[in-house]
């Protein structure tokens, strides 16, 4: 009888095993495909394509060689994937725009930084650069960890020697499954300087605190330049592991044969595509978002020193332009920062310290690792010289022991027993060729002995003692950063907050109010000079009893200041006063200011800067007068200030200000003076 198929069917709880599955699915693309080793600062994919190319022997100094045949070997051996996601890593690792320092020295059309895609793997070549030879280092020597590739058939190294940090050097950036990681790339000397500083500090048997490293690492140095914009964002992301970086465009204002200004966009953002700012320009110059700009185009070139070139009108202020430009475009762009590294086989959040920390780490362990292996190497060659100089002093019994044996093997067992030699010994001296018997073999092979000996000392020595261990990390080191080291590209600037008034020119303005409360901002363009006997324009279309009860001159970002009857004070710049026509009413002050019931303006001031070492003189329907010095009213409030306490029945009727060295003089209806 059959067996039943459905007697080995167990019943699960689905929920569970979803959540199981999930789990495992998510910690897989967590741990071996989206997040960086905070120890080589490398994606699993991309520690395989570097060590596909060691493998291949597409070393430095060798050949580059097709990126396909690179592509196989790396998905055939190592990365059971996709291969678009193999060539992509490659590429991102060649690209200049993208790599502060590149791993991949190509050849062919990897893209470009405006986003242009590479051409096909069968076309472009590839080999290690020189500083990816320096991921690989001494890898040989046992100084990583290997594991079994996918089918069992080969190994790979758990994570590469890494002798420089390359984490913060390179950066990061990957999504994985419920978080994801943004690491900027930073200076190379900088980074080496901050390692050597902890390093510094161990010796001395001091702990190194964050404070220390701010001064020394400044903040990230992306390849593509551009400016980075206060240093708040910078020290929040090194303190916490998290932060927001702002970055602006390198633009400069070059003035034009014609009378017109152009703005040149000289470095672009990190990651900011070329293209894709000149189609965002363009549509807001569509949608009459910006106002000024007449020409843009795409400056990029062979000789060409700006990337974008745009041409303002004659009439407008390209100082506005360009920040209206910074506040809409991806001229300025913000960096946020999550330095999530996979530490210990977990994802973990750390800060900068903790970053150099983990990498000295594990450079301590491959420099140990390494100085091991040499160790024994030295040893081994060491004990066969001694056999092979015991050998030389009693060298005509050894040859008659030799000539007298049967076979190797025998001759071997033979020299054992009437010398001593171990078995190594004995193989070394039974394939010793003749030249060594001369004299000029044997000294060569006695300093080759000392030379030896030396070295298991210096060997021993950094075993033995960890201050030394370090030392040799650290010069190994500014080795790289002297060797492969280059000047900051991106520059810092203070952190310029955009608001309205940046986005305003500030052009004069006229600024009309009527007896009724209606106020309006006009341009002077408005009004033309007349000859004598000029007819006059029409200058505002008022209702019944109003008129035009003050008129003056101020500019867009000059302050206006109100005086109520009821003895209050309002503030507010020249742009926050609506434009309107010559003819328009213009707008109720009621509508721009919190007016009370019954409140009206009676007087009205401009002034640049309310801190000016000005008097305010107020008077009252009364006769009362009150002296404060301006910058008393340096603070007023949107719902305004009281600018004098007035008796009951009375009220506020002029405002005026005076200069410390001027006098004022008071005139009453009856005509007379003080």
């Amino acid at each position: 009888m059959e067996p039943n198929i459905f007697d080995k069917v167990q019943d699960v709880d689905l929920k569970k095993t979803m959540e199981n599955a999930y789990i495992d699915y998510a910690m897989s693309v967590i741990v071996s495909r989206a997040i960086p080793d905070v120890r080589d600062g490398l994606k699993p994919v991309q520690r395989r394509v570097l060590y596909a190319l060691q493998s291949l022997g597409v070393t430095p100094d060798k050949k580059t060689k097709k990126c396909a045949t690179i592509v196989g070997e790396t998905m055939g051996k190592y990365h059971p994937h996709g291969d678009s996601s193999i060539y992509g890593s490659l590429v991102y690792m060649g690209q200049p725009w993208s790599m502060r320092h590149v791993l991949i020295d190509k050849q062919g059309n990897f893209g470009s930084e405006d986003g242009d895609s590479p051409a096909a793997m069968r076309y472009t070549e590839a080999k290690m650069s020189r500083l990816a030879g320096e991921m690989l280092a001494g890898i040989n020597k046992n100084t990583v960890d290997f594991m079994p590739n996918f089918s069992n058939e080969y190994e790979e190294p758990v994570v590469l020697p890494s002798r420089f940090p390359n984490l913060l050097v390179n950066g990061a950036t990957g999504i994985a499954v419920g978080m994801s990681t943004n690491i900027p790339p930073h200076n190379l000397r900088e980074v080496i300087k901050g390692v050597d500083c902890i390093i510094d500090n161990k010796i001395e048997g001091r702990k190194t605190e964050i404070e220390e490293l701010l001064p020394i690492i400044q903040g990230p140095d992306f390849p593509t330049g551009a400016t980075i914009l206060g240093k708040r964002g910078i020290e929040e992301a090194y303190r916490t592991g998290r932060g927001k970086i702002k970055m602006r465009a390198i633009c400069e204002i070059e003035p034009m044969h014609n009378g017109k200004n152009r703005i040149l966009v000289k470095e672009l953002p990190y990651l900011v595509y070329r293209s894709r700012v000149i189609e965002k320009i363009a549509e807001l110059v569509k949608d009459k978002r910006i106002d000024g700009i007449t020409y843009i185009h795409d400056a990029a070139g062979k000789n060409s020193k700006a990337k974008i070139a745009i041409e303002c009108r004659k009439d407008v202020n390209p100082h506005v332009i360009l920040n209206q430009l910074y506040k809409h475009t991806q001229l300025q762009e913000t960096f946020g920062v999550i330095m999530l590294c996979i530490v210990g086989g977990e994802p973990k959040i750390l800060n900068l310290l903790e970053i150099l920390e983990e990498f000295l780490a594990h450079q301590i362990q491959v420099v140990t690792r390494r100085t091991q292996y040499d160790l024994q190497k030295c040893e081994d060659r060491a004990h066969i010289l001694e056999g092979l100089l015991k050998a030389l002093d009693h060298i005509d019994e050894i040859v008659a022991i030799i000539r007298a044996a049967k076979n190797v093997e025998e001759a071997k067992q033979n020299l054992i027993a009437r010398f001593a030699f171990t078995e190594v010994q004995a193989q070394a001296i039974v394939d010793m060729r003749l030249r060594a018997l001369t004299g000029l073999e044997r000294e060569r092979l006695e300093n080759e002995y000392q030379d030896l000996l030396a070295k298991i000392a210096y060997y021993k020595e950094i075993l033995g003692d960890e201050r030394k261990l370090l030392a040799v990390i650290k010069e190994e080191l500014d080795v790289i950063a002297d060797k492969y080291g280059e000047d900051r590209k991106t520059s810092f600037s203070y952190d310029d907050i955009l608001d309205a008034e940046d986005l305003i020119a500030d052009d004069d303005v006229v600024i009309t109010s009527t007896s009724l409360g209606y106020i309006k901002r006009m341009s002077p363009e408005n009004f033309r000079q007349q000859n004598r006997g000029g007819k006059g324009i029409k200058g505002m279309q008022t209702i019944e009893k109003d008129y035009i009860e003050d008129l003056f001159m101020t500019t867009n970002h000059h302050y206006i200041m109100f005086f109520t009857n009821m003895g209050r004070v309002f503030r507010i710049k020249g742009y926050e006063i609506p434009e309107a026509s010559r003819t328009a009413r213009g707008t109720a002050l009621v509508n721009l200011l919190p007016l009370q019931e019954g409140e009206k303006v009676n007087a009205s001031l401009c002034l640049r800067d309310p801190k000016d070492e000005q008097d305010l003189i107020l008077t009252t329907k009364s006769g009362m007068v009150k002296k404060t010095a301006l910058s008393e009213y340096a603070n007023v409030r949107r719902n305004g200030l009281i600018a004098i306490s007035l008796k009951e029945d009375d009220q506020l009727i002029e405002a005026k200000l005076l200069s410390k060295d001027e006098n004022i003089i008071l005139v009453t209806k009856k005509g007379m003076a003080i």
